[in-house]
């Protein structure tokens, strides 16, 4: 064998050395990617059922003082021998628990859901209270309520602060108004709830001389699923409380809450 010839077979020697090695290391990178990205999806699906079980659990979370109140208010009624109130109490509550252990099962519900079930609540709010307490609900007549949807059990908490925490501790009777709105850019909707009440910076300094173990059941609770919400990356929710009280000539508390569901490319 000459040098030529010997050349040229170290030479394919070589070439077939090296395009095994990099076929090796491509087939290698490629596999690594692959168990990269089952491993980045099986941590995705579990913090998604993570976010889920949590949501589950906060969803089904309802304040025991308001199935207290309302138990004794049916029972006030019932010693008062009015018959007709408290059947008519007692009614408007059992649908409500009926609704509630129907919707903390489910992940979302069409606005229309929501506000009955949410002018069910206030119902009877409206019974246990009497004059104290009066309301209004007000929806954007370009908001299409049967096909739009919202995450269940948020504004339901958000209501009870302003009854439990704003009108209940004002001296005269108080007002909450609850709206829905529909975005200029169509993408989402804006629901405020408005009361007159105390505001919440008296309604903290009042909590705080409660006993300690007392708290607001909505602050944790609203805040955390909204968090859980904002990171499923499904909506993008923003979140605002202001005090009207701190400006002149305003009394109570004003809170904002724009929902935007994020499509699924």
């Amino acid at each position: 064998m000459n040098n030529y010839d010997y050349f040229i077979g170290a030479f394919i020697f070589v070439l077939v050395i090296t395009i095994g090695i990099i076929s090796l290391f491509i087939t290698f990178n490629n596999r690594k990617n692959q168990l990269l990205n089952e491993k980045l999806e099986e941590q995705l699906a579990a913090q998604k059922r993570q976010h889920n079980s949590e949501l589950n659990a906060l969803r089904s979370q309802l304040n025991p003082h308001f199935v207290h109140n309302s138990l004794n208010a049916i029972q006030y009624y019932i010693q008062r021998n009015e018959v007709e109130i408290s059947e008519d109490y007692l009614t408007k509550f059992s649908k409500l628990m009926r609704l509630f252990f129907d919707y903390s099962r489910k992940k979302l519900i069409t606005l229309e859901e929501e506000i009955s079930f949410l002018t069910k609540y206030l119902q009877i709010e409206k019974l246990r209270f009497e004059e104290k307490i009066s309301y209004s609900i007000e929806v954007d007549s370009h908001l299409d309520k049967e096909n739009t949807f919202i995450p269940t059990m948020i504004l339901q908490p958000m209501l009870e602060n302003a009854v439990n925490h704003g009108i209940f501790h004002k001296l005269g009777a108080g007002h909450i108004i609850m709206s829905f709105d529909l975005l200029p850019e169509k993408n989402g909707y804006k629901v405020s709830i408005i009361d007159d009440g105390i505001g919440c910076e008296k309604s903290r300094e009042i909590q705080k001389n409660q006993k300690a173990n007392t708290k607001a059941h909505s602050s944790e609770v609203i805040k955390e699923r909204l968090d859980i919400l904002n990171d499923s990356q499904e909506w993008s929710i923003d979140y605002e409380i202001i005090d009207r009280s701190i400006h002149k000539g305003e009394s109570g508390t004003a809170v904002y809450i724009t929902f935007k569901h994020i499509e699924e490319e």
